[in-house]
């Protein structure tokens, strides 16, 4: 049975992959930094289900965390296949970059890029090994155009760099049959991240041209396809769930 590590899967975006990929029959590994019992929640539902997980609790953010998660995946279960960096702090507070702190700005470049790096450096002898793996990003809607994003020049320089590791990677890596993506939600905020499509369906947006706000599950069916048998065609994307909504905007509404 093929494992996936989902980041950062105790709630959120990252939540709603895990269960996701539960389904599709693959043993999680439900990351968490401080929520052991959100974590634990998960577990729980996923074994529900008739699916195997385990909670691990790791900082990403810290090299020394990230060999011990694997060390300890690779101990229970011999093998990890997927990987998903939902990982991804973002400060919600605008700010023009002069006012941004040194603290926050690590927060935002080990939090976004360096763990993913991090990470897939710990995993990819495992997945070389079995001839097969799948990487998925997350970014944001129109990384992939590298745009000025005004008060949020440090999470967009992130993954921005992000968007060309994961093209770089992929060539890299696709003759071990390992494929390399980046998924790039929409404003999908709060309560949200964790519903199903259904719930949202007759909710109204009127900023989203699609008419509706995003869902966790529109993020979801997107890496679980990606991380199908069939789906080894499919490697270098930066795939925008957005609604069509373009979340940037070209002025700073920053405090001077």
């Amino acid at each position: 049975m093929r494992v996936a590590i989902v980041t950062g899967s105790s709630r959120g975006l990252g939540k709603k992959t895990a269960l996701a990929l539960a389904a599709d029959g693959f043993r999680i590994v439900v990351n968490y930094r401080d929520d052991a019992e959100a974590a634990a929640d998960v577990v729980t539902d996923i074994r529900a289900d008739g699916g195997e997980a385990m909670a691990v609790k790791a900082d990403v953010t810290k090299r020394e965390n990230v060999q011990q998660l694997v060390a300890q995946v690779m101990a229970a279960w011999q093998r990890i296949d997927v990987l998903v960096n939902n990982v991804g702090p973002f400060m919600r507070e605008r700010k023009r970059f002069a006012a941004v702190t040194a603290a926050e700005t690590d927060v935002l470049l080990d939090g976004n890029l360096r763990s993913a790096l991090d990470l897939v450096r710990e995993v990819l002898p495992h997945m070389r090994h079995n001839g097969w793996g799948r990487i998925v990003q997350f970014g944001f809607g129109r990384a992939v155009e590298a745009p000025a994003w005004p008060d949020r020049a440090v999470y967009a320089a992130a993954k921005v760099a992000l968007v060309s590791f994961t093209k770089s990677l992929a060539v890299e890596e696709a003759p071990y049959g390992i494929t390399v993506n980046m998924i790039c939600p929409g404003d999908i905020v709060g309560a949200n991240k964790e519903k199903d499509i259904a719930d949202v369906r007759h909710l109204t947006d009127p900023e989203a041209p699609r008419g509706r706000p995003g869902a966790g599950e529109d993020v979801a069916r997107v890496v679980r396809f990606l991380c199908e048998e069939n789906a080894d065609f499919l490697t270098g994307n930066i795939i925008n769930v957005t609604g069509g909504l373009d979340v940037i905007h070209p002025v700073s509404k920053a405090p001077m």
